[in-house]
């Protein structure tokens, strides 16, 4: 590529995937047992959270590595070992999401599984995203086009699975400075924007308030 592309914007994802996970111990050990609302609130949100990861992680497979192998010859190992750690972290998804579904049903012994695999996944993945930042940003920036970079937040708002999409916008645009934020929703689609400006915003903000800190 003749010139580095802008890939700031990776940043804010990140973040708000360490902050949030790294928050579960806390959070999840703190719902009191018998306290359905907020374990309700606290398994929806976490589920929300994996789903988000999932999705973030298959378009970077879909969307990125492939044309990275494709033009970094050099670099394939680096990209390969940032795939296997994808599969590493896979696994620690995998049991969040059964054990997240067993506290579901009230079974009390299911949430210290949920806050401990939760923490695991949270130190997988910031050792994760350090590497993905230090070493495989760098490569992106100088290997990939501005509408290849500029197709993964489309994807990952086309695939999300959750149940509330305004909750992940929300938790990136809180690490995001005001000219990030206005940027964000410039390149938004317009139905997105409505969502976010209509009923969004309001409901990310009345829902982290049940939510509580987002404190390790």
């Amino acid at each position: 590529m003749a010139t580095a592309i802008d890939v700031s914007d990776m940043y804010p994802v990140h973040k708000a995937l360490r902050v949030t996970l790294s928050a579960a111990p806390n959070l999840v050990g703190s719902v009191a047992d018998g306290d359905e609302a907020r374990r309700e609130i606290i398994g929806n949100f976490y589920g929300n959270i994996i789903a988000f990861l999932h999705v973030h992680h298959h378009g970077e497979e879909q969307l990125v590595f492939p044309l990275l192998r494709e033009r970094c010859a050099d670099e394939l190992a680096l990209v390969d070992v940032i795939a296997n750690q994808h599969r590493d972290v896979d696994q620690l998804v995998d049991q969040s999401v059964a054990f997240l579904e067993e506290w579901a049903t009230g079974a009390t012994e299911a949430k210290a599984k949920c806050a401990e695999t939760l923490g695991a996944l949270g130190i997988a993945m910031t050792e994760h995203l350090d590497d993905e930042e230090t070493r495989l940003l760098p490569l992106c920036a100088t290997n990939l086009t501005e509408q290849e970079w500029g197709a993964l937040p489309s994807h990952a708002m086309g695939a999300f699975a959750g149940d509330k999409i305004w909750l992940i916008l929300g938790l990136i645009r809180q690490q995001m400075d005001e000219a990030q934020r206005a940027r964000m929703l410039v390149h938004m689609p317009p139905p997105a924007v409505e969502m976010w400006t209509s009923v969004g915003e309001h409901s990310f903000n009345r829902l982290m308030a049940e939510v509580g800190p987002l404190q390790p």
